[in-house]
């Protein structure tokens, strides 16, 4: 929209230079051209009657009459005079004309030839000043449309760009972002009819957690019961087999649980909602404090690059144990240097997050499989990655492994353009640092 509001003000403007501009700078030259050749006559036939009038009362002619009209004075071009007398007496005034020349020669009663000149090129200088001073104000009029056309796109797109940012909060759960009015009506409307799908959603999603909450213990509660109930039976029974089928029991009553944890855990990430705009910075400061000294004890060394001013929207303490997670398995499974950097991702703003060391990396027969739970290749759990993997996808983003050899962990987040102000997109929240937040680790291969 920006783009095409500076576009449609360049055009008008354009448009206004060129029809007014040019015919202005045409007919104001043209303008001071007759002016001066008007000027000229009028001086011609003003000295044409001074001359009849010395003439008449049979007084000398001097030269010091024609200064008046030949010493350019109030402005005026210089100019060059010559009166010849009835009787061929010939006065002369003000240099002589070189080259082309404007000549008027005015009709006297007396006889006497007056002869008043000016040169042709000191009339075309004062018509391109002329025009120079029009272009001059064209420019300067192309110029404050531009700016005026930058503000007015700024003005209407700024709102729209933060609009989109709330609703792709919105999108990925956060449910507190809220934008100042923008003073335009339409997108005020939009903005307002957001906030209350924020609003109906908050309520959903807390009647939706407080079930969650409930069935979880409604659950837990007789589940607790019958085990206790079973163990008591095993421990009392003296029948091998009534204690098989107790045992037997006992294990499906605890299968049970771990069903109804295993999708309360789900339901709760996908709901989401806690995402903020996250300095990358202090997120990777707190990494380097964390696990640099850990890197130098084991004769490694950790490189981690700023990221001055890049934010992403994430979840607070989320984005810290992933990143966790990865430079630990880096420095139980890789070799050399491990680097963590950021860059931008592509046009739409994001950004991604890597992780590289200069280890002998994944193995072919792990690396498609590396995500999946139960799936190590140095003898841990394999919960780490799979675990890595669902909190990046709870807040819109993926995990990926970019590069087997030598390994590089790519993580993919949603970016805070620079130009948005977080504190208007999220006036309710603000930029998290994870700073004192520990992390349970994990190893993942």
């Amino acid at each position: 929209m920006r783009r095409r509001v500076l576009q449609a003000t360049i055009a008008a403007v354009t448009v206004a230079v060129v029809l007014l501009g040019i015919p202005l700078a045409f007919y104001g030259a043209r303008l001071i051209r007759d002016t001066e050749l008007r000027d000229l006559e009028d001086d011609a036939a003003a000295l044409a009657r001074q001359v009849d009038a010395r003439i008449a009362a049979d007084r000398e002619l001097t030269a010091d009459m024609l200064e008046p009209y030949v010493d350019g004075r109030n402005g005026d071009i210089p100019a060059s005079a010559s009166v010849v007398a009835p009787d061929g007496t010939r006065i002369q005034g003000g240099d002589p004309v070189e080259g082309q020349a404007y000549t008027s020669i005015p009709p006297t009663d007396s006889g006497a030839v007056v002869v008043l000149s000016i040169s042709y090129w000191d009339v075309v200088w004062r018509t391109v000043r002329i025009a120079a001073l029009v272009v001059v104000a064209a420019i300067v009029a192309f110029g404050a449309g531009i700016a005026m056309a930058l503000w007015q796109a700024r003005r209407l797109a700024a709102p729209l760009v933060y609009l989109a940012a709330s609703a792709e909060q919105l999108g990925s759960g956060q449910v507190r972002p809220r934008l100042e009015p923008s003073g335009v009506e339409e997108i005020d409307l939009v903005a307002a009819e957001l906030v209350r799908s924020a609003d109906r959603l908050a309520g959903r999603l807390a009647a939706e957690r407080q079930f969650a909450s409930d069935a979880s213990h409604q659950l837990r509660t007789p589940l607790t019961a019958l085990s206790m109930r079973l163990e008591e039976i095993i421990a009392a029974s003296d029948s091998d087999e009534v204690r098989e089928e107790a045992r037997i029991s006992l294990e499906q009553i605890e299968r049970l649980v771990t069903v109804v944890d295993d999708l309360l855990t789900r339901s709760r990430r996908a709901q989401g909602g806690t995402t903020e705009a996250v300095h990358l910075a202090t997120v990777f400061g707190q990494q380097r404090e964390e696990w640099a000294p850990t890197f130098a004890r084991a004769g490694r060394r950790l490189v981690v690059e700023p990221a001055d001013g890049v934010a992403v929207l994430a979840t607070p303490g989320a984005l810290a144990q992933v990143l966790a997670t990865l430079i630990e398995n880096s420095l139980k499974h890789g070799g050399g240097t491990t680097t963590v950097r950021s860059r931008p991702s592509g046009p739409g703003g994001a950004v991604v997050i890597e992780v590289a060391d200069e280890g002998q990396g994944v193995a072919d027969d792990v690396a498609p499989r590396i995500f999946e739970r139960e799936v190590s290749a140095g003898g841990g759990t394999g919960l780490g990655l799979s675990l890595a993997r669902d909190l990046v996808a709870a807040d819109g983003g993926r995990l990926e492994l970019a590069q087997r050899r030598p390994p590089v962990f790519a993580v993919f987040l949603a970016g805070v353009p620079k130009a948005l102000d977080p504190d208007v997109v999220l006036p309710r929240g603000s930029l998290v640092s994870p700073q004192g937040r520990r992390r349970r680790r994990r190893a993942w291969r």
